[in-house]
């Protein structure tokens, strides 16, 4: 809301400077962090209060991990509600109302936000590792997918051009047209960058570390994709009103790093099912609204190889007998392996950031 003090820059000229989208990216992350360390502390109390502590699971089913673990058992989950919060408040105070793609992310994030709230409210009320059903979750997980695939359609300021695929890394831009079939596309993007993240939050600041790397790459995505002359230069898709959404994305890096300071190790408070489903999804839908789906692999490459650790042990174990990792996700197999808990961290951070300067880097590989 604060970006309308522009139309008052006429009778007071510093005014002018809540225009740019780059000003308004820094402040709300500089918001949502203070919120975060606001908040944060009465989070953490009012969790404990309720005695909303995060279920462990039996150690007949993870084994030695399970004692590893132990000291955690107790500490206050659904702190996603704290993320959540302030990226919300501080969007709302810095990004332009006006903008459509805006409110689709915002709305697609708090969604997915409730879905992971009913499965982290399952979880405690039944004092079980597992929560509501896996079909239940990718059900309202595609209905976001079609929801976004109507809205983008009829009511962008292109209407049609999200059946498009933009095709990374060519000078010449090659454009695959999905058709109808976008949808399943929407759906597989969204359904596996929720899941990723809700898979690899499970090491005391892991998820939210390599969140904030991934945040920070697609708030250049956005900025650039909104831009004319810089979208023109390096040879992407120019998209109203993604500016907007790098100001999002600004914000939640603000959220992502006041969550990480009560939540690195050891933790006093995870996120749980409703900040994982949450800020996976929407990174999701961001990559989506910016024609840069592909890159997210890249980007995300920490996510990649933590839900793909698991579909690999799956299928080596259904069809051969035999487990490829001690453990998987991925982190508790090096855990198992020997490394510290904050040793598997940093070292995914280090992964995390990489991978982002790698999808960074495709901007000038065309």
């Amino acid at each position: 809301m604060l970006y309308y003090l522009y139309f008052l820059s006429s009778h007071w000229s510093p005014l002018n400077v809540f225009r740019y989208e780059t000003f308004r990216a820094m402040a709300a992350a500089l918001t949502s962090l203070a919120f975060s360390f606001a908040l944060g502390p009465w989070t953490i109390l009012l969790l404990t209060r309720l005695k909303l502590g995060q279920p462990l699971r039996q150690k007949s089913e993870v084994r030695e991990l399970a004692d590893l673990h132990s000291g955690k058992k107790g500490t206050p989950t659904m702190g996603g509600i704290l993320i959540l919060t302030t990226a919300t408040i501080s969007s709302l105070l810095w990004c332009d109302p006006a903008t459509k793609l805006y409110w689709l992310v915002l709305g697609s994030m708090l969604y997915l936000g409730l879905i992971g709230f009913a499965d982290d409210y399952e979880k405690v009320a039944k004092k079980k590792s597992k929560g509501i059903r896996a079909w239940q979750k990718l059900a309202a997980q595609a209905l976001l997918a079609i929801f976004v695939f109507i809205y983008l359609s009829w009511s962008a300021d292109y209407p049609h051009a999200y059946n498009s695929l933009y095709i990374p890394f060519l000078k010449t831009p090659v454009v695959v047209d999905m058709g109808i079939l976008a949808v399943v596309f929407f759906a597989l993007v969204i359904m596996g960058t929720s899941n990723a993240v809700n898979l690899t939050d499970g090491l005391d600041g892991l998820a939210i570390g390599c969140f904030i790397c991934v945040a920070l790459t697609y708030a250049v995505f956005c900025y650039v994709a909104g831009n004319a002359k810089l979208a023109t230069y390096l040879f992407l898709p120019l998209v109203s009103g993604a500016g907007e959404l790098a100001v999002f994305c600004a914000a939640l890096v603000g959220s992502g790093l006041g969550f990480l300071w009560f939540n690195c190790h050891p933790a006093r408070i995870f996120m749980g099912d409703t900040g994982s489903l949450a800020l996976g999804g929407v990174l999701g839908v961001i990559a989506i609204c910016v024609h840069q789906e592909l890159a997210l692999v890249i980007a995300g490459g920490v996510f990649v190889l933590e839900a793909g650790s698991v579909l690999l042990q799956v299928a080596s174990f259904k069809l051969t007998g035999k487990r490829i990792f001690a453990m998987s996700p991925l982190h508790h197999h090096f855990e198992l392996k020997g490394w510290e808990e904050s040793t598997v961290t940093v070292r995914f951070w280090i992964l995390g950031l990489v991978a982002s300067l790698l999808a960074l880097a495709t901007l000038k590989l065309r």
